[in-house]
């Protein structure tokens, strides 16, 4: 019987146990921040990634954080792109490009195929960037899923 841990099904990049580590990412990021981190992956092929990670951002209702602080990261398989998208509140206090340095991180481990271990180092680099603007409180509560969220 194969091993859940390990397996992967046809139509996911990550076998349970690397999903497992995603989401420990997420939450270890988010302790550093009262920013909420998420992480989308489609598989179909997107015209404009930033577009699509905008859309999708709108429709997990990640606009919906009391600070307006969401960062969402999407993948797209399909064009073989991804993008980084934070909300308003994070718009209105950091510099334009604020997540150039984040993708280009992510962008080294993609090109050498470590996806799993780009989108982690992304995730921490995330944590650690809203650190410095939103930092973690004592009251903080976590106001979305750590989970990884799928769609076409």
């Amino acid at each position: 019987m194969p091993d859940k841990n390990t397996e992967k099904s046809p139509e996911l990049l990550f076998s349970t146990a690397e999903e497992k580590e995603i989401i420990l990412a997420i939450g270890e990021a988010e302790n550093l921040t009262s920013g909420e981190i998420r992480l989308h992956i489609s598989r179909e092929a997107d015209k404009d990634a930033l577009e699509k990670t905008k859309a999708v951002f709108n429709e997990l209702r990640m606009h919906q954080t009391k600070e307006r602080n969401a960062v969402l990261i999407h993948l797209s398989l399909g064009s073989r792109s991804f993008a980084i998208y934070g909300d308003e509140g994070i718009n209105q206090k950091v510099e334009e490009n604020f997540w150039e340095k984040t993708k280009d991180k992510m962008q080294e481990f993609f090109i050498k195929g470590q996806m799993k271990e780009g989108l982690i180092n992304g995730i921490l680099d995330v944590g650690e960037r809203l650190k410095k603007h939103f930092p973690y409180q004592s009251d903080d509560r976590n106001e979305l899923p750590d989970e990884i969220s799928y769609g076409e």
